[in-house]
């Protein structure tokens, strides 16, 4: 594979079509067996992040609504 070829042709698509490509990467990933490791840096954001929600579940923001503001971003 010809990686300089590779990231032009996706440069070539449109935004709405790299996220989507980018979906499918990540979850190509994820049904991965042996997933790497998370480093210790991870694992305490991770922790601090649960606990956060935890102490107050009512602040959270649905994924649909921050992708659509990710992409809207990206737009302007």
């Amino acid at each position: 594979m010809d990686l300089s070829t590779t990231l032009a042709e996706i440069s070539a698509l449109s935004i709405d079509e790299r996220v989507r490509l980018v979906e499918a990467i990540w979850d190509s990933i994820a049904v991965e067996p042996g997933q790497p490791q998370l480093t210790a840096a991870q694992q305490r954001e991770l922790e601090r992040r649960l606990a956060a929600h935890v102490a107050c579940p009512e602040e959270v923001v649905p994924w649909e609504e921050v992708k659509a503001q990710a992409i809207d971003r990206t737009r302007r």
